[in-house]
């Protein structure tokens, strides 16, 4: 049994300047040059582009940056009596989805879920289906058969817009988003489609005849076709959208969430005094 209190004895050490590797059998190595210090590196003086200030603007210069302040300082105060008198938003505001459609009335969305990737929220769910001649919602060969979007969740930042291939997702002007339970606060595709215009017919029907998506995708389609009237009016002849039905008013009925929502804020806005 060894010692414990035995140590080993130390390796000898290698000269310094030594090579690592054994000299071959009858081969003379010569030792390595020691290495010198290591200095700074040269750094080239830095020159700045913009124009040293000098005389009073160098003197004023550290206070320079209280310009905006005190510029304010000496304003009216305006403060709106929200929910009294409303606003009117920036035209660049973003507020509630909308999923748009077509001059025919099919709809944009072809349920490639970009949007739901670029979403750094994870707000937006969307499913997508087939079209098929007799359910055709949009031009080529899908649609958003689901589409979802969680405004508890949703930040507004606009990636999912920027990420829409067919300009599909665009964000209106509306803020006023209230909602009892979590579950109201999720808007459907039946709350997010856009209203119809008109010329338009509510999907689904058939393509404008003689034409691809591509076509859809240039704007070439100004409005709904003869054919496509035929085809709604054999398939649904009490379609509000027809020349002959009830009109847009009937069928541009809010989705039920659309509808909760509308009617707490407004709730809301009575409570508050507003005009």
């Amino acid at each position: 049994m060894a010692d414990p209190q035995k140590r080993p004895a130390p390796r000898p050490q290698k000269p310094a300047g030594s090579s690592a590797r054994p000299a071959a059998a009858g081969k003379a190595v010569s030792p390595r040059p020691p290495a010198g210090e290591v200095g700074a590196p040269a750094t080239p003086q830095y020159e700045s582009l913009i124009p040293r200030s000098t005389g009073l603007r160098a003197l004023l210069a550290p206070v320079g940056g209280f310009g905006v302040t005190l510029s304010n300082m000496f304003r009216k105060t305006v403060t709106e009596q929200y929910p009294r008198e409303t606003v009117p938003t920036k035209p660049r505001y973003h507020g509630r989805h909308q999923l748009n459609r077509y001059a025919d009335g099919l709809e944009k969305c072809i349920g490639c879920e970009l949007c739901a990737w670029a979403c750094p929220a994870d707000a937006i769910y969307v499913e997508a289906g087939d079209n098929t001649p007799d359910e055709q919602y949009s031009p080529g060969e899908r649609y958003g058969r689901v589409y979802q979007i969680n405004y508890l969740r949703c930040i507004f930042c606009g990636l999912c817009i920027e990420a829409c291939p067919t300009r599909a997702l665009t964000m209106t002007n509306e803020y006023e988003l209230a909602g009892p339970t979590r579950a109201g606060m999720i808007y459907e595709k039946d709350d997010l489609l856009a209203p119809l215009r008109s010329g338009m017919l509510a999907a689904p029907h058939p393509m404008v005849e003689g034409t691809t998506d591509t076509e859809y995708y240039r704007g070439q389609v100004t409005t709904a076709t003869d054919a496509q009237r035929a085809w709604v009016r054999e398939q649904r002849p009490d379609d509000p959208t027809l020349p002959e039905g009830a009109g847009l008013e009937a069928a541009n009925v809010p989705g039920p969430t659309a509808a909760l929502m509308a009617e707490h804020v407004a709730g809301a806005r009575r409570q508050g005094g507003a005009r």
